[in-house]
């Protein structure tokens, strides 16, 4: 007789703290992300000029506040509506796969901002290198258009290629409804097969971003050695710029890869060993990452951290101001 094996039920303190975690992420995430949305939307609606960094940030953060989202239906899902005899239920799997897309389009986005800064920073010496920079700086705009063309063709190949294998999945089930370790490990089957086709998928972009990303370390270690030739002073321009592009790409690279492999990891977890403690974990990181480099994109862009230092100036006044009246009640109000 075959038998299925259960997915560990999950203490209540566990399972508590994991939806404190996961709300708190999930606020955070959405705070960062809505910040750098809202400073650079708020300059659009104005119709002031967007350079093409805002731009590529406003795109990126919207992206990333999808991301958020899904990754909190995810957290919802696991541990309030996953059976133990279905831990690959359907709407589970079309959480992921739609986390895996827009995880894609986020690493689109972030590789048109790694092109923007190489095309920016990066003294080329070659004329082609020359040409092929300047026409970078100049169609950001139209390669972010490219950029969601390539999401959305991706996208629907995503999509067929899951649902295709849903399908097959549903008529496998009909014609051998009598062996349900048989469905179980078709419908695993499945999905590994359409979580691997989003992951490869994302392979072009990311070559993308490690040949940019690689042209900017390659500038910094020339333009040190030019500096010490040149015995300049420690405050540096160009230095700065390039610390400031490679603190936010290669954070990007690390937080990506680690995104990723708890990704990946998380699928084995839920249907191989059965572990939700491992796979909560794993959505943790994975909401975790996203956060992590919104902040750091924001102490690396001035206009962003001058929105930040206006916003705290002023909740800092208003808290004085409070603090003032509650230690004087005679003082009138002014309204």
């Amino acid at each position: 007789m075959v038998t299925l094996t259960h997915i560990a039920s999950v203490p209540s303190e566990v399972r508590n703290a994991f939806l404190f975690f996961s709300v708190l992420e999930f606020a955070v995430g959405i705070l960062v992300n809505a910040f750098i949305f809202l400073v650079n939307f708020r300059d659009l609606v104005r119709r002031q000029p967007l350079s093409h960094c805002d731009l590529v940030l406003l795109s990126l953060s919207l992206t990333r506040l999808v991301l958020h989202g899904l990754l909190f239906l995810k957290a919802i899902q696991l541990t309030h509506f996953q059976r133990i005899r279905d831990p690959l239920s359907f709407s589970y799997q079309t959480i992921i796969v739609l986390w895996m897309i827009v995880h894609q389009a986020g690493l689109w986005l972030t590789t048109c901002l790694s092109l923007l800064y190489c095309s920016k920073i990066v003294r080329f010496s070659h004329a082609f290198l020359l040409r092929a920079a300047s026409w970078i700086s100049r169609k950001i705009p139209q390669m972010l258009l490219g950029a969601v063309v390539l999401s959305c063709v991706c996208t629907l190949l995503c999509l067929w290629n899951f649902f295709s294998g849903s399908r097959f999945s549903a008529v496998t089930r009909l014609l051998t409804n009598n062996s349900t370790e048989l469905n179980l490990n078709i419908a695993k089957l499945s999905f590994f097969h359409s979580f691997l086709f989003c992951s490869l998928a994302s392979i072009p972009s990311f070559l993308l971003f490690l040949v940019s990303s690689g042209m900017l370390v390659f500038s910094l270690g020339r333009h040190m050695r030019m500096m010490r030739a040149e015995t300049r002073g420690s405050r540096d321009p160009s230095l700065e710029a390039h610390t400031r592009a490679l603190r936010s790409l290669v954070s990007f690279f690390c937080l990506y890869v680690l995104s990723l492999s708890a990704a990946l990891v998380s699928v084995p977890l839920l249907t191989l060993w059965h572990s939700k403690v491992g796979v909560m974990v794993c959505i943790g990181i994975m909401a975790a990452c996203p956060s992590g480099h919104a902040v750091i994109l924001i102490s690396g862009n001035a206009k962003l951290r001058r929105a930040m230092d206006t916003i705290l100036l002023w909740a800092k006044s208003s808290f004085r101001v409070r603090m003032d009246h509650k230690a004087d009640p005679r003082t009138p109000d002014l309204c």
